[in-house]
């Protein structure tokens, strides 16, 4: 979401460029020495950013809220967090959320954990007792993930390219998350060398 944010943010700010002094475009400036005529293109990222807003309209979180989902310790306005939060998820209670995220920062072993982010909010918030906050986090995270599954699946279909025979085995193989620990199976087996 910040980058579907700062994209947008850049499309305005090419807009107004367009409109004044094409500082982003010294190509254009160059070849219409220094004529004005730019509102085509200006219409066109006005109708572009329209169209972002009407898109991404039901994803909009607040910066607190992302602040807090990526890291939870660099919340310092905790009231306009739980504003920012009851927003978007009017099952949370602003009380509720607020003291939530006061006991998660101060809880030193999660400020001294080092873990990505679907680890951290899945397995070691669990321990804090900070439910409403790490279902907000959750519902978050998992916002696309079929789709990321769905592309990938796909893209593997066509890197494996393999007969119907074994195209579910092999798909199953390279979309699993489970790593086979080799170096165990290899233990557990006896070599039978030929003579």
């Amino acid at each position: 979401m910040l980058a579907v944010r700062a994209f947008q943010r850049k499309l305005e700010v090419f807009k107004c460029d367009l409109q004044q002094d094409l500082l982003h475009f010294p190509r254009l400036l160059d070849q219409t020495a220094g004529k004005h005529h730019h509102h085509n293109y200006a219409e066109f990222l006005d109708k572009l950013i329209k169209n972002f807003q009407t898109r991404f309209e039901d994803f909009t979180l607040g910066k607190q809220v992302l602040l807090c989902i990526e890291n939870p310790f660099l919340v310092k306005n905790i009231a306009e967090f739980s504003n920012e939060a009851t927003k978007v998820f009017q099952w949370a209670s602003a009380a509720s959320l607020q003291t939530e995220l006061i006991e998660l920062q101060e809880n030193l072993a999660l400020q001294e954990s080092h873990c990505d982010l679907v680890t951290f909010w899945t397995k070691m918030v669990t321990a804090a007792g900070v439910p409403l906050l790490q279902k907000m986090a959750l519902q978050i995270l998992t916002m696309f993930p079929s789709t990321y599954c769905c592309e990938s699946a796909f893209s593997t279909m066509n890197m494996v390219k393999n007969t119907n025979e074994h195209l579910h085995q092999c798909l199953r193989l390279a979309l699993t998350p489970f790593m086979p620990k080799f170096k165990q199976l290899v233990a557990q087996r006896r070599c039978h060398l030929s003579h």
